[in-house]
């Protein structure tokens, strides 16, 4: 049986929310926000995705009859609940950083602003979409920068759950991969697809010679030959005897791939494939793309360490109230948590940068008394408003975001090397008093 977005939750929202449907502050009026205290250790900055996805969901959130009544039967909700529950469609408004954007600890990701009992609701949903996306992101935006310009293509759909597979192939491509292996992506969300055999191919017909043929008969010469079931030097001769000189590509899936693609770049232009483009996937991420650099690789396929965020895989991302009034209607007072190691602070919030001459970012700060500030940029946009999405933009516009935010980190906070944020978000201006 299939549900809408409303179930995807955890039991306690549901419980607060009975409680605050009894005392009466349901209605109340309040402001929650998402914002990681720290990023993965030894990341410079993170990359926000998964806004597209979420404001369609929060668009979406509400729950059916039978729903409702699982909900009563199985002691979650009480009545009048239940009564709240059967009308409910969140009518606030979002804000947060443009999808693509970057962000670092201390950000202000995403604020939400409605009633106490429409924004408690969405903190599972919330979280639950841009912790994935925004880890996936990350980590890709990484991996892009390491490949230098090479093309990367996502493929992990094996390597996670079916439905993660494909928000992953999406925060990929905004992040900067070329393409995705999962034509549910390419379906949904417009990333570009490629695929061409596995070694199950190769292993199905009676030679290699047979499966290269047959392959290059349906895909055409500018196909790519995956030349390692064997032996690559022999599986590389059997593809350009097969498909000629003008092989589109051949692709190697093991061993050493520095050392192998150098062999197999030698070995193309000696049998006149000088323009057969090598392709290199296995076990892939920042790091080891960084170390094949000079290697005469053109492209990688990327699954596993880019699907499940480099081995993070959350951003780290909460979700507190900062501000909440005491009747329908007050006025707004902030609240914020105290605990050690957990502290949050008090106040909606408005993210400020500030660039250099050279368009270099150099400060991120917020302030929560509304002035606006003079000669910096405003970060976060609208994102719903009366709970219906504004201003979403399509996913190449979001990718090309994100690489004019990659562009503004200057040359050291690029580096995949382990290293402190480069930057830290904390209060200026007036405070909370």
């Amino acid at each position: 049986m299939t549900h809408g977005p409303g179930l995807l939750t955890d039991r306690y929202e549901l419980t607060m929310l009975t409680a605050f449907v009894r005392d009466g502050s349901v209605d109340h009026p309040a402001v929650f926000e998402a914002f990681a205290r720290r990023l993965p250790e030894g990341r410079r900055y993170g990359v926000v995705a998964g806004l597209g996805r979420l404001a369609a969901l929060v668009e979406d959130f509400r729950f059916d009859a039978a729903e409702v009544a699982w909900l009563e039967a199985a002691g979650v909700v009480d009545e009048a609940t239940s009564a709240w529950l059967r009308d409910f469609r969140f009518t606030g408004e979002v804000d947060a950083y443009p999808e693509g954007d970057l962000y670092f600890p201390g950000s202000p990701v995403l604020s939400v602003r409605g009633t106490l009992g429409e924004c408690v609701m969405l903190e599972t949903l919330v979280l639950s979409v841009l912790n994935h996306d925004t880890a996936v992101a990350s980590a890709a935006a990484r991996m892009v920068l390491a490949a230098q310009g090479r093309p990367l293509v996502e493929m992990g759909s094996r390597r996670t759950h079916e439905e993660a597979a494909v928000a992953a192939a999406r925060a990929a491509y905004l992040a900067g991969f070329a393409s995705t292996s999962n034509l549910a992506a390419g379906h949904r969300h417009g990333v570009p697809t490629v695929g061409t055999a596995a070694h199950a191919f190769t292993l199905a017909h009676a030679t290699e010679a047979e499966a290269f043929a047959s392959q290059v008969a349906v895909q055409g010469v500018g196909t790519t030959l995956l030349v390692d079931t064997y032996d690559v030097e022999q599986g590389i001769r059997t593809a350009v005897e097969v498909a000629g000189t003008g092989l589109g590509a051949v692709r190697i899936d093991s061993g050493d791939l520095a050392e192998t693609s150098a062999a197999a770049r030698a070995l193309l232009d000696d049998l006149g494939a000088r323009d057969t483009r090598i392709i290199a996937t296995s076990d892939l991420d920042e790091f080891v793309l960084t170390a094949l650099a000079d290697a005469p690789i053109d492209g990688y396929g990327v699954g596993t360490r880019v699907v499940t965020g480099s081995g993070h895989p959350t951003a780290s991302l909460v979700y507190k109230l900062v501000a909440v009034a005491s009747e329908p209607g007050g006025a707004l007072r902030p609240v914020a948590k105290k605990s050690h190691d957990k502290i949050s602070v008090g106040g909606g919030k408005t993210a400020w940068r500030a660039h250099d001459e050279h368009g270099v970012l150099r400060r991120e700060w917020y302030r929560t008394d509304d002035v606006q500030e003079p000669g910096a940029s405003r970060v976060q946009v609208p994102v719903l408003r009366g709970g219906r999405p504004v201003g979403v933009p399509d996913l190449d516009a979001v990718r090309e975001h994100c690489a004019a935010a990659l562009a503004t980190l200057p040359p050291h906070a690029r580096s995949v090397a382990a290293g402190r944020p480069y930057l830290t978000v904390e209060q200026e201006g007036e405070t909370d008093g």
